[in-house]
């Protein structure tokens, strides 16, 4: 597979979430994807979004009361409010549910394969000698982020990444497979796959252990 990003439509994928078939020798490990609902959430703000507009509609009503405003016009304010927001929520909660059905994240026993893209399908192929560190950031019970790594020169968009991205790391944006409903088993298996990929290409072997964990040998994992 060829190491670099490259656009092009996910239903001509010789393999789901892949963009060629793999290599002789290489095998996939995992494959997942975000999950809606946590990406409505964590991603697009939806609680927050909905929040701020109940208490635009509650200050709406009690400024008309206070001022002595019609009961009719106090209402129109209201329901006004209440259909931009549930309008805006209605597109925040179909843009992540595009999110969920466009993605698909593939870990290899060489690499991560990152399927993305609304508008535009890309493949961000991420073989493992690229990968400095994974870290996870826990969303609330077993979901996360697993936000990776890259070494110094290997800078990707921050943009054309979003929201498959960690936040905040403009700079040294840091790809992410985000709002996983089981991150800590995708952690697991791409801390061992990197493990081991480091031993395979070490001139010193290593023991790996059968059961990993997120603080593994070879990678530096850490969590948030």
């Amino acid at each position: 597979m060829r190491q670099e990003v490259i656009a092009r439509e996910h239903e001509i994928e010789p393999v789901p979430g892949l963009p060629e078939r793999l290599p002789d020798g290489e095998v996939m490990l995992w494959q997942g994807k975000p999950d809606a609902k946590l990406v409505a959430r964590r991603v697009m703000k939806s609680r927050w979004i909905g929040g701020y507009f109940l208490i635009l509609a509650a200050w709406a009503g009690t400024a008309g009361l206070y001022d002595g405003q019609p009961l009719g016009g106090i209402l129109f304010s209201i329901a006004v409010l209440i259909a931009l927001a549930a309008v805006l929520l209605g597109l925040l909660e179909l843009f992540a549910w595009a999110v969920e059905r466009t993605t698909l994240y593939t870990i290899t026993s060489e690499r991560v394969v990152m399927r993305f893209g609304v508008a535009l399908s890309m493949t961000l192929n991420l073989p493992f000698n690229r990968v400095s560190a994974v870290s996870i950031r826990h969303l609330g019970g077993k979901a996360g982020n697993l936000a990776i790594q890259l070494p110094p020169g290997h800078r990707l968009s921050w943009l054309i990444q979003w929201p498959h991205v960690r936040g905040w790391r403009f700079a040294e944006p840091e790809p992410s497979l985000i709002c996983l409903p089981d991150a800590d088993k995708a952690g697991d298996i791409l801390a061992l796959a990197i493990a081991q990929y480091r031993s395979r290409h070490s001139e010193h072997p290593r023991l790996v252990s059968a059961h990993p964990t997120a603080s593994m040998a070879g990678i530096a994992v850490a969590a948030e």
